[in-house]
C-alpha cells in the first residue's frame, strides 16, 4: 500500500529545490526504469503486482506493490505505466580536458526540459557522452527531462557550470569551439574536427553574446533553397541533430 506520505514525497520530486534536498529523482515507465536501474541506485521502486511478478530480479532499496488506481496517484503523467522509480541523483566528477580529446556539447541557456531530454538522448546516439551547461540551462533531472530522455541520461553526463569560464578555458587551450550563428559559414563545406565543444543556445536567443565572443568556428545550418523566405530558425534540439549528425559523417 502507498501511504499519503509516500504519495506527497513522489510528487514533491517535481520541483527542483525537493530534487535537490532528497538528492533524488523520479522516473516512469517500463523502459525508462529497465535503463536507468542498472545505472543509478534506485531508492524506491513502485510497481503493479504484475509488473512485479514480470520482473523479479531487480533490486531497490525499498519496493511497493501497488494496484494500478495507487500508481495513479502518484504518478505526474497524465497516462500512468505500470512502474515508477526515485533514484539517487548522481555526483559526477567534472574534466575540463576532455574537450581535447573528444567531441562534447555545451548548452547556454536551455530552458525546455523537452528539448533538453531530446538533446541528451541525441548526444547518446551520437556517442557524445558530456554535455557541459550553464547554471541557466534546465535541470537535467526536471521529470519532463528525465522521460524525453528514454534512458539516455543513464549514458550522458552532464555537468553544470560557469559556462563563459568554461568555454574561455578552452579557448586558452586552443580548443576548438564550435556554434551555430545566422552569421556563420556553411556546416556542410567548414572545416570540423573530431574534439572540441559544439555550442547550442537558448530557444528565443541564441548563444549569450559573452560566449559567442569565445566561439572560435562559426557554423551555419542553410535553408533550402538558400534566398528563399523560411522559417525564423530551427528547434534547438533539431538543429544539435543536424550539428552532430555532420560531425560524425565527417569523422566515419
Amino acid at each position: 500500500m502507498l501511504s499519503k506520505n509516500r504519495i506527497k514525497y513522489i510528487r514533491s520530486l517535481e520541483m527542483k529545490k525537493y530534487r535537490k534536498a532528497e538528492k533524488a529523482f523520479l522516473a516512469e515507465g517500463n523502459k525508462l526504469v529497465h535503463d536507468l536501474l542498472g545505472h543509478f541506485s534506485c531508492k524506491l521502486l513502485v510497481a503493479t503486482t504484475s509488473w512485479l511478478e514480470a520482473n523479479p530480479r531487480l533490486i531497490a532499496q525499498e519496493t511497493i506493490e501497488v494496484s494500478p488506481e495507487e500508481l495513479s496517484r502518484a504518478s505526474l503523467l497524465k497516462t500512468p505505466q505500470e512502474v515508477l522509480a526515485v533514484f539517487e541523483i548522481p555526483s559526477y566528477t567534472r574534466d575540463d580536458t576532455l574537450p581535447a580529446r573528444s567531441l562534447c556539447l555545451a548548452l547556454d541557456d536551455v530552458q525546455d526540459p523537452g528539448n533538453l531530454g531530446t538533446i541528451i538522448r541525441i548526444a547518446d546516439w551520437f556517442g557524445i557522452a558530456h554535455i557541459f551547461c550553464s547554471q541557466g540551462t534546465v535541470d537535467a533531472f526536471n521529470p519532463k527531462t528525465v522521460q524525453a530522455t528514454m534512458g539516455a541520461l543513464a549514458r550522458v553526463k552532464l555537468h553544470y557550470c560557469d559556462l563563459k569560464e568554461f568555454i574561455r578555458t578552452q579557448a586558452a587551450r586552443h580548443v576548438p569551439v564550435f556554434g551555430t550563428f545566422l552569421d556563420g559559414g556553411n556546416i556542410y563545406s567548414q572545416e570540423l574536427s573530431d574534439h572540441g565543444v559544439i555550442v547550442m543556445g537558448n530557444e528565443g536567443n541564441g548563444v549569450s553574446q559573452e560566449v559567442e565572443a569565445l566561439v572560435s568556428h562559426k557554423l551555419l545550418i542553410p535553408n533550402y533553397p538558400q534566398g528563399q523566405e523560411t522559417s525564423e530558425s530551427l528547434n534547438v534540439a533539431v538543429a544539435t541533430a543536424i550539428v552532430c549528425a555532420e560531425f560524425r559523417r565527417r569523422m566515419s
